[in-house]
């Protein structure tokens, strides 16, 4: 019992207003990986890997990763994509970079990946680290079956665009050789 004059508090339980929204702190994060291509053939191929998400969602996605303090973006995307994928790989070109939002731990988080195109120099997709279940070629006529992302599926489609006036550019000079 509250003494003769004391204030005595009430606690009401927590209400939110109808539609309000919690806020979320805000922060960026970077990352960089690659298109690795190989031909089978005439036929062009692209890297992706199997990321299990929660208990029974798996994504399809390109290699990337986070940079280490000090590494270039280029050098940030070799020794990811090296990683995930168990290739040794050399840049042949830049790509654009994609952007997305996520949420994580309450914060609200913009990420911005630069991609590059690559090629296999050596090593074993059986030599994958952890991050990825499963790796393998994917052509890029599957692409859009596969990629889980549409933002990957999309950097995908203008690779194969690029491979292809590549190609045709390509075509008159091999034919005078």
């Amino acid at each position: 019992m509250a003494a003769h004059g004391a204030a005595t508090r009430v606690e009401r339980p927590l209400q939110r207003r109808f539609g309000a929204v919690a806020r979320l702190r805000n922060a960026t994060a970077t990352s960089a990986g690659g298109i690795v291509i190989r031909f089978d053939g005439s036929i062009p191929q692209f890297v992706a890997g199997c990321r299990r998400r929660e208990r029974d969602s798996r994504t399809w996605t390109l290699p990337k990763g986070t940079p280490n303090a000090g590494e270039t973006t280029e050098e940030t995307a070799l020794r990811e994509v090296s990683e995930e994928t168990g290739l040794e790989v050399r840049i042949t070109a830049p790509l654009d970079s994609i952007e997305y939002w996520f949420v994580l731990g309450g914060t609200r988080i913009h990420k911005t990946v630069h991609y590059f195109l690559m090629e296999p120099t050596g090593g074993d997709l059986a030599r994958h680290d952890h991050e990825f279940e499963d790796v393998r070629w994917v052509r890029f006529d599957e692409a859009d079956s596969v990629l889980t992302f549409e933002t990957e599926r999309a950097l995908v489609a203008k690779a194969a665009a690029t491979l292809a006036l590549e190609t045709i550019s390509a075509t008159p000079a091999e034919a005078e050789a």
